[in-house]
């Protein structure tokens, strides 16, 4: 899935809260040219910058990217799930996220399989208020929280509070698959 129109939806968000270009980049720790940028569409901001642009925002991942759909069923067959690419700064490689739930205003739960390219990491670690729980479905990875980093391959798991600062890394030479699972929906 393409990121088209999550520029607009930021700027719309932006302006519903009243906030200039300059603030917001401020809040975020980005330049305004690259706050323009993405607001444009000529630049995509990281998985990390997505996150500080959400809360900065007041809203979070989800709603900034939601598609208009509505759910009919509760089951979602695999060829219905939406994907979310965001490319790594070196333009080598991503993280892709594969939507597991359905994205609904009220919904306190999400589930994704992050998908990560060999070598690939997080944008540096973030926090929100939350819980989250992962297993891995393939590959090899770091889960990075605070200054503690465990190490994972197939058919382990973890669950930690959101408000922990975190991140990871593929740190194997294939793809690396986890499924997700957070609350309150983030992404």
């Amino acid at each position: 899935m393409e990121l088209s129109n999550l520029g607009l939806r930021i700027r719309h968000a932006r302006l519903t809260q009243e906030m200039t270009l300059k603030k917001l980049a401020q809040n975020v720790g980005c330049s305004e040219s690259l706050l323009s940028k993405i607001e444009n569409e000529v630049a995509t901001p990281s998985l990390a910058m997505l996150h500080r642009l959400a809360t900065a925002l007041n809203t979070n991942i989800s709603d900034l990217m939601a598609e208009n759909w509505i759910v009919d069923s509760p089951v979602m067959k695999a060829d219905q799930r939406l994907r979310k690419r965001f490319v790594h700064r070196n333009k080598k490689g991503g993280i892709e996220l594969e939507n597991l739930t359905p994205h609904h205003k009220s919904s306190l739960l999400q589930g994704n399989i992050h998908i990560i390219e060999p070598g690939v990491a997080s944008d540096g670690q973030i926090e929100h208020q939350g819980e989250e729980m992962g297993y891995v479905l393939a590959g090899e990875i770091e889960i990075y929280l605070a200054d503690q980093t465990y190490a994972l391959t197939i058919g382990d798991s973890f669950y930690f509070p959101s408000n922990i600062p975190h991140g990871y890394k593929n740190i194997g030479i294939t793809i690396a698959k986890i499924l997700w699972v957070n609350t309150p929906v983030t992404f």
